[in-house]
């Protein structure tokens, strides 16, 4: 399904080349001050070609409202935002019709929809759709007023060093691939105990989210998988005083699957691009055989590089879907 939440509950809409992606928001209460200077950071932060190694497609998207806002405030009622495509060109995809890409969901979303499906830019599967899961974490963030968000690229590839990020970038590009990275988010602020146990726990609803980004393959809490290489004595966060600080943070801010009121700290594994320059053999429907496809248009050589604001936007829904709670 293409909606989740249940006090704040999105609901994404349009294809990567199609008329535009919109988004529905249902839920926000009545009065919350909005209007489009509050979205121009963050649409900035996500924008193609807004740094080297993103996507040289660059879109306006301005946000239009269509319902839910009065006199530059919340109605109440469900907020409709629209984004339109301006800058498309389908005709770089019409070869992905019957000759899969790999690693993209052409193939898959043929066979589940019998070649029905919005093959253009990856229609409905494309990471363009994320535009309004960053508008919907603008609007989540103004129902969060106390937070305080960071969040940063900690590594491209092996590379740990911000300042190698820009040579491997151009290595990728000029050897016609790409190169995966790891976004960590940090939300300062939050009070203890939201979130519920089991199903409904602060990880289980952050992560659910988090892995409907395009691309996202990992999310981890505090010491993540490095938790399983320590000891009890190691991992345990102890507890300093009554409001609840501990002298470090392996747990990311999350215990029993509620906030502790330390830091929430998360990582996402980005892949690298699946869009690559490099002649790839893959399945051909048309000729029944593998053959060699050679991938143009306008691609990301990292996606975790435009992906970062869309990682804080998502943990920015979860919050707000546990604050209305």
């Amino acid at each position: 399904m293409n909606s989740f939440g249940n006090r704040f509950r999105i609901s994404l809409f349009g294809e990567s080349h199609g008329a535009g992606i919109g988004l529905t928001i249902d839920g926000i209460p009545a009065g919350i001050p909005l209007d489009e200077s509050l979205f121009e950071a963050d649409i900035a932060r996500r924008r193609g070609g807004s740094q080297p190694g993103a996507t040289p497609r660059m879109e306006e998207d301005i946000p239009q409202f269509l319902s839910g806002l009065y006199n530059g405030h919340t109605t109440g009622a469900p907020l409709t935002l629209w984004f339109a495509n301006q800058n498309i060109r389908s005709e770089d995809y019409t070869p992905f019709q019957s000759h899969f890409r790999p690693s993209h969901a052409d193939f898959v979303a043929h066979e589940k929809y019998h070649g029905m499906n919005d093959p253009r830019g990856g229609g409905h599967f494309s990471g363009r759709l994320t535009i309004a899961l960053v508008a919907a974490g603008v609007v989540a963030k103004q129902l969060l007023p106390n937070l305080r968000f960071s969040t940063a690229l900690r590594s491209i590839g092996r590379e740990e060093d911000p300042t190698r990020f820009q040579e491997l970038l151009q290595a990728a590009t000029a050897a016609g691939d790409s190169v995966g990275g790891v976004v960590e988010c940090r939300v300062e602020g939050l009070p203890i105990g939201l979130g519920d146990p089991f199903f409904d726990s602060a990880e289980s609803l952050i992560a659910h989210l988090l892995f409907s980004i395009p691309g996202i393959k990992g999310v981890e809490f505090g010491s993540g998988f490095e938790a399983a290489r320590m000891r009890g004595s190691e991992h345990n966060d102890p507890i300093l005083n009554s409001s609840g600080k501990t002298s470090t943070n392996h747990a990311g801010g999350v215990v029993g699957g509620l906030t502790n009121g330390n830091p929430l700290i998360v990582r996402t594994a980005f892949k690298p691009t699946a869009s690559i320059a490099r002649e790839q053999m893959t399945y051909n429907a048309a000729s029944d055989r593998m053959e060699p496809l050679t991938i143009r248009g306008r691609h990301d050589a990292c996606i975790a590089l435009r992906g970062a604001v869309v990682v804080e936007a998502t943990v920015a829904i979860a919050l707000a879907e546990f604050t209305l709670r």
